[in-house]
């Protein structure tokens, strides 16, 4: 993959929401925790073509609240790339732990993270249920529990 950039996006640059939205239902979603997020966005020499929102849950912990990538570039392993960026991140500022959620119903997504280093750490009970004004599916089946897992970053 040649001529990609990697850049936080700057203060002033509107949220790319139509990224974000690959990844959360709603932009109220995203409203939750985008202004308190350090957004990053992967650029080909023409697009954006991936996005990511990093959260500091507590000083030794960084939360992925969102990662996406366009249709065109999956599969191609940008989402590996935005890993390795996420884990340099968490390393260069001193975090002990990337950790990120996802839903019980995202198969594809738990074998992504559990490739990239991840571990099931927890279950956030009726996540999806709760923080969402509708029912929402995926792989045929309602989306409730929120599956977290962690990485741990060698000291």
């Amino acid at each position: 993959m040649e001529n990609l950039s990697f850049n936080p996006l700057h203060s002033d640059s509107e949220i790319p929401y139509h990224l974000l939205l690959l990844a959360d239902e709603t932009k109220e979603a995203i409203d939750q925790y985008i202004f308190k997020s350090d957004i990053y966005l992967l650029h080909d020499g023409i697009e954006d073509i991936a996005v990511m929102a990093l959260f500091k849950t507590s000083d030794t912990e960084i939360e992925i609240k969102n990662i996406a990538v366009i249709e065109s570039y999956r599969s191609k392993g940008i989402g590996s790339i935005l890993m390795k960026k996420a884990k340099e991140i968490a390393r260069e500022n001193h975090y002990k732990t990337l950790t990120v959620g996802t839903s019980d119903t995202g198969f594809q997504q738990i074998r992504f993270y559990e490739k990239n280093g991840f571990i099931k750490t927890g279950i956030r009970k009726d996540f999806f249920i709760e923080n969402y004004p509708f029912p929402i599916y995926e792989n045929g089946l309602q989306m409730r529990d929120m599956i977290l897992l962690t990485h741990h970053l060698p000291e």
